[in-house]
């Protein structure tokens, strides 16, 4: 794990010891049990025909610095919705994105998409959040553990929780742990955790070894309809779109840009 990564880690891990204790797990697991029939399927989202745009709600990032902090999160994912999108993502992690447990409620009352909780989910506490307070899938980044088992762990208790997970990976040795695994969902991270630069051609690279019946999201530096289509020819069932919709001054005709014309 490099130490860039590292620090993002270790920020959740103090975030989240300080949310344990002040809600507790029998909290969590009785709003959790309250939402079984208004479950909204994530991955079936992204297998529909075409290229599928998930919209991200972020205010800051570590790389791009703040990049909207004036809008309300239920105003933008409403504005997403009606742009097109075909699923969102909301930042949870608060000391380097700005985003709050707070947006996902937010985003679960606006909006009739169904939801990506982005953080870093090192422990099953996380899961069990991200089900009370309004996710339909969580993300893991195989860079994020010491050791694949603990990911491997948390996949596995994500699924029990009816809970579709985005298994995220940069480097072919990930892909090999996230294979290893059975994911149904693999995430492909254009950005490089080291020095934050970006380059779609990671995607195409490491497409290459995904095997059919896998859905692939390709994440970073996506923003025109141009890449999109591109992806699409070589298989990418989706994008992940987050600083290109979220800065822009009109984020419903951002989104529609980049989905493009109805077939």
């Amino acid at each position: 794990m490099n130490a860039r990564l590292e620090s993002l880690v270790e920020a959740t891990h103090e975030a989240l010891h300080q949310r344990r204790s002040k809600v507790s797990v029998s909290e969590l697991e009785e709003l959790a049990a309250a939402r079984h029939e208004d479950d909204r399927p994530f991955a079936e989202a992204l297998a529909r025909p075409g290229t599928s745009l998930i919209a991200e709600h972020k205010r800051r990032s570590p790389s791009a610095g703040v990049i909207s902090e004036g809008r309300s999160c239920a105003e933008v994912v409403k504005a997403y919705e009606r742009g097109g999108a075909a699923a969102l993502s909301v930042l949870t992690e608060e000391r380097h994105f700005g985003g709050s447990l707070d947006d996902l409620r937010a985003a679960r009352e606006a909006s009739h998409l169904p939801i990506l909780r982005k953080d870093f989910t090192v422990d099953e506490y996380m899961l069990l959040e991200a089900k009370a307070l309004g996710a339909d899938a969580v993300l893991l980044v195989v860079g994020a553990f010491r050791h694949p088992d603990k990911m491997f762990e948390l996949y596995h208790a994500a699924r029990s929780f009816d809970l579709d997970a985005i298994v995220e990976v940069s480097e072919p040795e990930e892909l090999d742990i996230a294979l290893e695994a059975d994911v149904d969902v693999i995430g492909i991270n254009n950005r490089n955790l080291t020095d934050f630069s970006v380059d779609t051609g990671r995607t195409y690279e490491l497409l290459a070894d995904v095997p059919a019946g896998k859905i692939v999201v390709s994440e970073s530096g996506i923003s025109t309809r141009e890449q999109i289509e591109e992806l699409e020819r070589v298989g990418v069932d989706a994008v992940l779109a987050g600083s290109a919709v979220m800065a822009a001054d009109d984020p419903e005709r951002a989104v529609r840009e980049l989905v493009g014309p109805e077939e």
